[in-house]
């Protein structure tokens, strides 16, 4: 379990092959965004769509889809989408003492290293550290592919904000500018209100909620369906 309650996880860092490796590998990530923030750095609404714990930055052509869990019908994440990529965002209650991106990373390391023929390994982003993920999957005809997501983590004040990157920019450099600038202005609301930590803090839904059909495709799942194996990189991008 990814985001279970082992705090003892070690785990020897995975790097990828060189092949799989693009100059964002290589560079030092030293330039970093001045998001996600706190509320207490950005209390306004203006601009932003109110889930309770998170507040996304309205952006043009974003669309914002709430993640319901089937079994309690609670809302447990927001799935943010923008051209050919998408970000799942999940906002997490942290202890005082300190973050938890490091264990949470461990054991994202040790639970996609142990999927037969998976590769993954850490890099510098403009997040800090993160987790690159490459997972064999089939097609919807049946050929071999891939599932790439890139694992943003973000410690805050009593909150740990986590990201999964899909889509191409996941694996694409030039792509990756709109979402991690979506991330880097998200903002969390912690609350008074006591949570252990790892507890997926209150989503709620915003006023002018419009629902749409179940199963329909967004634009990550529409380039998952029909892109076809490069000589290099991903087939299959879309991560759910």
């Amino acid at each position: 379990m990814i985001f279970g309650r082992n705090r003892n996880v070690k785990i020897e860092t995975v790097t990828l092959p060189e092949e799989l490796r693009d100059d964002r590998d290589r560079e030092s990530g030293d330039s970093s965004p001045t998001g996600p923030f706190d509320v207490s750095e950005r209390p306004g609404l203006d601009g932003y769509i109110d889930l309770g714990s998170l507040r996304v930055p309205i952006v043009k052509d974003l669309k914002v889809r709430l993640d319901v869990e089937d079994s309690t019908k609670r809302i447990i994440g927001t799935t943010l989408a923008l051209g050919q990529s998408s970000l799942q965002v999940q906002a997490f209650a942290a202890p005082r003492s300190g973050g938890i991106w490091d264990e949470i990373r461990a054991e994202i390391l040790q639970s996609v290293a142990a999927t037969e023929n998976a590769q993954v390994g850490e890099r510098q982003g403009p997040f800090g550290t993160e987790v690159l993920a490459r997972i064999p999957a089939k097609m919807p005809d049946g050929s071999p592919g891939w599932r790439v997501a890139r694992f943003l983590g973000v410690d805050g004040p009593r909150w740990f904000l986590r990201g999964v990157v899909g889509g191409e920019a996941a694996f694409k450099e030039e792509s990756s500018g709109p979402i991690d600038d979506v991330f880097s202005r998200i903002v969390v609301r912690r609350g008074e209100d006591p949570h252990p930590p790892r507890e997926l803090l209150p989503l709620t839904p915003p006023e002018n909620l419009r629902p749409v059909r179940r199963g329909q495709p967004d634009a990550a799942g529409q380039q998952a369906a029909t892109q076809r194996p490069p000589e290099r990189g991903p087939e299959i991008t879309e991560v759910r």
